[in-house]
């Protein structure tokens, strides 16, 4: 990895590349830090005390901001420009993935090639301000109930405007953060290295954590290492590269399947007569499951919050860190990992594709028998992803909230390290290794042609 960002620093090309997506970079992170006008920054920051509104960990707390602020750096805790990041987007993208099997007319756009792309592109934004829309709403809307709105002379505008004011002007400028990065995410693809929107999640998680190791290093300072022994923090960190070792090499598992071509004789030339592979990942969805599971958790929650549920009984049976919580989300990603697999590995189109070019499965006839063949193979590998993806979820974070209960960690790391931001930190890295690592054979062809 290192010797890769070395010999990218020697390529013009390659380190121009790798400048301009660092500067879109540090705008973003600059975005994250600038409050919007109207919201009482002094008491956001109390929020992300314990038991606060921020605090992930603490049980009863509003775990949809929790999980919102960790993706975004810290941006919606600062009351900042950029508070809703990047994650209206995603979900604006996962939503129109899902509508292309339901809808003919999305379905047609995905195969009419470059044009149908910059119609779903066009579509997926439309989405996205609206998902912003409704977000910012609900966001808006929980900050008022937690006495979050500068109102009165206390505000920036030293103006005693009304709270429906300062609402529609919060939400205003939270759906244009929205845009605003998702506009910069697609220049990072373009102009950049890597995915863009991948790239500013990574950049957020990776944030949220190093605020937090800070935080603990500067309590050190203020208050001594009583209350947390350093060993504790390295016991911690053993962790999470024993964690990160995990992902690691389950990102790059895959079952390689065995492929035959036939030789065929066209004129007075051969063809075919080779060997390949199907390359079959153990975890083909990556993160996906995770995330929808998650989505479809915190949901009932922000329903209740929108109508200001006097009883909040879903946080109390399915709040982060409850058993429940646990079963359920184990459940929920083996459902979404099997419905994603279904989606993106289909049997019958592979068996064929087999049949067309003259490729079969040694040991397994053509047709039906290769369809059958592959299913069963896809669903193996499926059930181990599943399983491997509910166990990463599942145990950090029971063995993170025992520890922080016990008082050996604080709620600050343990939300900022959690299992999800673990996986994309990892399968963001990878991914930018690969891009990186192909951006300098492109540009260094003519050396490989002189050897």
């Amino acid at each position: 990895m290192f010797q890769t960002i070395a010999n990218a620093f020697r390529n013009k090309e390659v380190r121009t590349k790798l400048f301009l997506t660092l500067l879109i970079l540090f705008i973003y992170r600059v975005g994250c830090w600038i409050p919007v006008p109207g919201l009482d920054t002094s008491v956001l920051q109390t929020g992300s005390q314990a038991g606060g509104a921020f605090d992930a960990t603490a049980s009863g707390s509003n775990t949809f901001l929790a999980l919102l602020n960790g993706i975004t750096g810290d941006a919606l805790k600062n009351g900042a420009l950029l508070a809703l990041g990047i994650s209206p987007y995603i979900n604006a993208s996962i939503i129109s993935q899902l509508l292309t099997i339901a809808i003919p007319v999305l379905q047609n756009w995905s195969r009419e090639g470059d044009e149908g792309r910059k119609k779903m592109a066009n579509f997926t934004r439309v989405l996205t301000v609206i998902l912003a829309l409704v977000q910012a709403i609900g966001i808006v809307y929980s900050f008022s109930q937690a006495n979050y709105l500068s109102t009165g002379s206390s505000n920036v505008f030293s103006v005693n405007f009304p709270d429906f004011v300062f609402g529609m002007l919060i939400v205003l400028v939270l759906v244009s953060g929205s845009v605003f990065t998702m506009w910069l995410g697609e220049k990072l693809t373009d102009i950049g290295i890597g995915n863009g929107i991948s790239l500013l999640i990574f950049v957020g998680i990776l944030s949220t954590a190093g605020l937090s190791i800070v935080s603990v290093i500067q309590s050190w300072i203020d208050e001594g290492p009583s209350s947390m022994a350093p060993w504790y923090l390295l016991i911690f960190f053993a962790l999470v590269i024993v964690i990160f070792g995990l992902i690691t090499f389950i990102d790059g598992a895959e079952r390689k399947i065995p492929v035959q071509y036939a030789k065929m004789i066209k004129g007075r030339k051969q063809y075919g007569g080779q060997s390949t592979f199907i390359p079959i990942k153990v975890n083909a969805s990556g993160v996906l499951p995770i995330i929808f599971a998650t989505a479809v958790i915190t949901f009932p929650q922000l329903i209740m919050q929108l109508f200001n549920a006097q009883s909040n009984w879903w946080i109390e049976w399915f709040g982060s860190g409850q058993p429940l919580y646990f079963v359920l989300a184990a459940l929920l990603i083996f459902g979404f990992s099997y419905f994603y697999a279904k989606i993106q590995f289909k049997p019958d189109e592979v068996a064929r594709n087999l049949q067309q070019y003259g490729g079969f499965i040694p040991g397994i006839r053509p047709g039906k028998p290769t369809v059958e063949y592959l299913g069963r193979i896809n669903n193996r590998l499926t059930f181990f992803g599943a399983l491997y993806l509910a166990f990463v979820f599942v145990v950090p974070s029971v063995v993170f909230s025992v520890l922080n209960s016990t008082n050996i960690l604080t709620s600050a790391l343990v939300s900022a390290f959690s299992s999800t931001g673990m996986m994309i930190v990892v399968s963001v890295a990878l991914e930018f290794q690969k891009q990186l690592e192909a951006q300098l054979m492109m540009r260094q062809y003519k050396g490989f042609l002189n050897k």
